[in-house]
């Protein structure tokens, strides 16, 4: 007692389950074998549910079976698991008084032996459904004393999507401070994965001039799905919450993140994770695709008996293409795949270099392992296939790497081996001196307090809000089937074209039956609508008919008069439009075209409800308009926000009649609220339906109120106006619409009617036909 640094109680919760059986035992005995003479003293105590005898007897089964690494001595080894047994109890803990009993015990304990308590670790190896339950009676009756630590260990998943991960944060928020708090993510105890980090730091002076966008071609990481006999949790979850939301965008971040300089400081390295996070683009549906195999849906409606004309909609193989907007990656692609019953089981996370080189002497006459003109790499490989081993490998044509000598070690390969079409002896290989279980390095770093190898609150609601949009995209797309291993040939290859991805192989059945009608057949009706041209197609091919129309009508006015005026609405429709534009429409002649908004939420410019900070975002950093072309409404004058006598609205309607010739905008896009509003004129709106103000201040009847809109009158001297109605919410209003005449004080759109210019509506099925 008088040497020891204090005392240590682990309790691990679900000690009888499969994840503490495989895994938390050993890891914790780990643990044990690795700090018994660091000073400080160890319990543990398995804790369940389960009745008290039949769970110790459950509990002692599986530590009886626990393990020593090769290369302990069978004597010390012995000793140890002796002593770890002895160490180790089994309590019940149901109730609140269970919680109360078990906290008593620890406190007896501590004072029969004399000893000071160091913390106490809490391992949550139970379902999320219990979390709170469980935190409510540790922070009640189970919390160590004022100057011993507490750490609690979370176990994934952390919530389903954005909504329920921020509830489950908020609930354990409410009982644990953030620095208690451990979610663990396996992976990042992978020996690889856990690497990259020092890695690059170790390597900065290699990989600082390298590590850009001007050097890098592509990020690509794959990870097998670890969820054979878990069909239950996989049809709730899916391939990407699985794994493509926590593991791979882990190691995502660890390779695009900013070097801290210091990579041992837990604050710097999750400061510079959460802004890694902040700069990637937001998914849409083209930037993944999805595929089931084939049995899977005969196994869940025998595991899950489900009736026999049960359809499952849950991907088992994803790709996804990521972007980020961080200066440093932009315009690299980051491909993150995984997938069951693929034709290899295999883990690892790759950097390809750009190949600027060219050789123009046959291969054999030169040094084959440097030569400039091969592949350029660095492969963090996780494990399983051809190599079966955790490494770390890097061209040679690249640069001998400075790792750890005591940690790892240049591995002797096997010679036929090759790894992404080229032999093993092109790269310098390197693998752990000791291979480690990913959960004995997590809770070796959970007995440090290594805060940097789990996930912050910030950085998992930063990764849900990342995933979220992209998951409730494609809740009910088709997904491909695939019969699964060496069958799949290349049914699954994809391939990325101008910023989406898509199969490489048309689609079996398409195939099978070229003369199906599929519902892209079907591309656009073309009518009428308030005696107006419609144009009417899915919601994909519209805005892609919408784009072409915008671009045309663009070409077309700067070839004629040199200039192209073209006025933007907010909200929600126009994102989709303004990314089709960004990413497809390289012809458009940004260079003569002059951006106006035709309206704007009464917030600064750099808010996220600001119209003009989605204009930037989704479209305006993606284009080449110049500086001066880009007119955002004056909204934030004298750091104050739409007060009449800054004059904003004037400052506007000036700057127009400067620039836009008879202040006639060359196109103007509208869209349409479910109250029948345009631009920021509501129904029964005070200003902007008639007179002559061009630019006014209106009220809005949702938050923020406060609006700057272009007037009616202004809209209906535009050369072009185009308005965009999607979605099944817009179908009432669509359908009124068709019905009622010009009555802009009831319904503000239907006075849109330019006095000598063409009104074209753009309709997609949803809104048309509900």
């Amino acid at each position: 007692a008088d040497m020891s640094q204090g005392h240590i109680s682990v309790v691990l919760l679900g000690a009888t389950g499969d994840l503490a059986k495989k895994y938390l035992w050993q890891g914790l005995f780990q643990l044990y074998m690795d700090q018994v003479s660091s000073g400080h003293s160890f319990t543990f105590h398995g804790a369940a549910l389960t009745a008290l005898e039949p769970g110790q007897r459950l509990m002692f089964d599986v530590l009886k079976k626990l393990a020593c690494p090769p290369d302990e001595s069978p004597n010390r080894c012995a000793v140890l698991k002796d002593q770890f047994l002895k160490l180790s109890q089994y309590h019940q803990l149901k109730t609140a008084e269970n919680y109360t009993v078990l906290n008593r015990e620890i406190e007896t304990l501590l004072r029969q032996e004399g000893l000071q308590e160091a913390g106490r670790i809490f391992y949550f190896s139970v379902p999320p459904f219990a979390y709170t339950e469980i935190a409510r009676h540790i922070n009640s009756s189970c919390r160590p004393p004022p100057g011993a630590w507490l750490r609690v260990v979370l176990e994934k998943p952390f919530g389903h999507d954005l909504e329920s991960a921020q509830q489950l944060a908020a609930e354990l928020t409410s009982f644990f401070r953030e620095e208690e708090m451990y979610r663990v993510d396996h992976y990042l105890g992978k020996q690889a994965v856990a690497h990259i980090l020092p890695f690059r730091d170790q390597n900065r002076q290699f990989l600082d001039p390298i590590w850009n966008r001007h050097h890098v071609e592509r990020f690509t990481s794959i990870l097998p799905p670890l969820c054979s006999g878990r069909i239950s949790f996989y049809e709730q979850y899916g391939v990407i919450r699985d794994v493509l939301q926590n593991h791979l965008t882990e190691a995502l971040m660890f390779l695009t993140m900013e070097l801290p300089a210091n990579v041992s400081r837990a604050e710097e390295v999750l400061q510079c994770k959460l802004q890694a996070f902040q700069s990637l683009r937001g998914l849409e549906k083209s930037s993944a695709v999805l595929g089931q195999y084939q049995a899977y849906a005969s196994q869940v409606q025998e595991e899950l008996q489900k009736a026999q004309d049960y359809i499952s909609a849950t991907p088992t193989f994803a790709g996804v293409l990521i972007h980020s907007d961080n200066l440093r990656w932009e315009g690299v692609p980051f491909l993150l795949t995984s997938g069951k019953a693929l034709d290899e089981r295999v883990g690892y996370v790759r950097v390809l270099f750009k190949n600027r080189a060219y050789c123009t002497q046959s291969e054999t006459l030169r040094d084959a392992g440097h030569s400039q003109c091969k592949a350029k790499q660095i492969i963090f490989y996780i494990g399983h296939g051809a190599l079966n081993i955790p490494a770390v490998l890097v061209s040679r044509n690249l640069f001998r790497p400075v790792m750890p000598e005591g940690s790892w070690r240049e591995a002797v390969v096997q010679s036929d081996l090759h790894i992404f079409g080229q032999p093993l002896s092109d790269y310098y290989v390197y693998s752990p001196v000791k291979e480690r279980e990913a959960y004995s390095v997590l809770i070796s770093n959970i007995y440090y307090g290594r805060k940097d190898f789990f996930i912050a609150t910030e950085n998992l609601l930063a990764s849900w809000a990342f995933w979220t949009p992209l998951l409730d995209s494609i809740s009910h797309q088709p997904l491909r089937l695939y019969p699964g291993g060496v069958e799949n040939q290349h049914l699954l290859d994809f391939e990325m074209v101008s910023g989406e991805v898509a199969f490489t192989l048309a689609d079996p059945v398409e195939l099978m039956n070229p003369n199906r009608l599929m519902p892209t057949d079907y591309r656009t009706i073309q009518s009428k609508f308030r005696q107006s041209p419609l144009v009417s197609a899915w919601s994909e091919d519209l805005i892609s008919r919408l784009a072409s129309d915008i671009e045309k009508t663009a070409s077309r006015t700067v070839a004629h008069s040199g200039q192209f005026h073209l006025a933007l609405s907010g909200g929600s429709s126009p994102v989709v439009l303004f990314q089709r534009l960004a990413r497809h429409h390289y012809a458009f002649p940004w260079r003569h075209t002059h951006i106006w908004l035709v309206d704007e939420r009464c917030v600064p410019l750099t808010d996220t409800e600001s119209n003009f900070f989605s204009l930037h975002n989704h479209l305006l950093q993606s284009v080449r308009v110049p500086y001066f072309n880009v007119h955002p409404m004056p909204v934030h004058l004298n750091q104050r926000l739409c007060v009449e006598e800054d004059r904003g609205t004037e400052l506007y309607a000036k700057e127009i009649m400067a620039l836009v010739a008879n202040a006639s905008f060359d196109l103007v896009l509208l869209g349409v609220g479910t109250d029948g509003h345009t631009a920021s004129l509501f129904p029964q709106s005070e200003n902007g339906l008639e007179g002559a103000q061009t630019v006014v201040l209106t009220e809005s009847p949702v938050k923020p109120h406060q609006r700057m809109s272009l007037s009616l009158p202004l809209i209906n001297k535009a050369r072009q106006v185009f308005v965009l109605v999607l979605g099944k919410g817009k179908h009432d209003i669509t359908t009124l619409l068709s019905r009622v005449g010009h009555e802009p004080r009831k319904w503000p759109v239907s006075g849109v009617s330019p006095s000598s210019g063409q009104l074209v509506w753009y309709v997609d099925y949803e809104a048309l036909l509900g």
